[in-house]
């Protein structure tokens, strides 16, 4: 008996199928893939939110009077604060600070961590390539004010809208068009952010702006 081999057309037939199915199946594994760096990163900010009560546990409920690379390396930034801008020298960086209470330093790695050239919320140059982990040592910034003002844990008037620890960059978790400029932010920039009250939310940068200007 002969045996009938597949016609070009039904083989074009399984290749556009094949096409079809990646086409519609890729999107969705890349969304999961994006679902899971985020989680990492939310796990990780948790982890970081306890590690901060338990330094204030040792130093009567104070956050850790420490700074993170964009205040080490662009101490302008806080040019309207002149009596902080003098201290920044002499501080150490936050993720060495809570070394001692903390299993891995990989917790300080957000593994959409794909680095920035210009800071988010002030406009200024800040080369972090390959990422800001790789470079500096952490993914994620502080808001520093809370420590300047020697403030305790427990002592912030509305610590479920005040942020505390957050992404380097937007981009990382949000979505921009290519030829988007990095400053000012693009609208779909999102922030896995660690509140005062040790919640963690992804948010987005509108709400980022709200949380920055929460009072303390």
């Amino acid at each position: 008996m002969r045996k009938r081999g597949f016609t070009l057309v039904e083989l074009l037939v399984v290749i556009a199928i094949i096409a079809l199915l990646a086409a519609l199946l890729f999107p969705v594994f890349s969304s999961a893939r994006a679902k899971a760096r985020q989680n990492t990163c939310i796990s990780n900010l948790r982890q970081i939110g306890m590690s901060i009560e338990m330094y204030g546990m040792d130093y009567d409920d104070l956050y850790p009077l420490a700074v993170d690379p964009t205040d080490k390396y662009t101490p302008e930034i806080w040019s309207d604060y002149p009596q902080w801008q003098s201290w920044i020298p002499f501080l150490p960086l936050l993720h060495e600070v809570l070394q001692p209470y903390q299993k891995s330093r990989e917790i300080w790695r957000c593994p959409s961590d794909t680095g920035l050239e210009v800071q988010d919320f002030t406009g200024m140059p800040f080369p972090a390539r390959p990422s800001l982990y790789e470079r500096y040592g952490t993914s994620y910034l502080f808001r520093t004010e809370i420590a300047f003002r020697f403030l305790r844990i427990g002592g912030v008037q509305f610590p479920a809208q005040t942020n505390m620890l957050f992404d380097g960059s937007g981009k990382w978790h949000g979505s921009k068009g290519w030829l988007a400029p990095e400053y000012p932010p693009d609208p779909n920039y999102r922030y896995n952010c660690l509140f005062t009250d040790l919640h963690v939310k992804n948010i987005t940068l509108e709400e980022m702006w709200r949380a920055w200007a929460t009072e303390l």
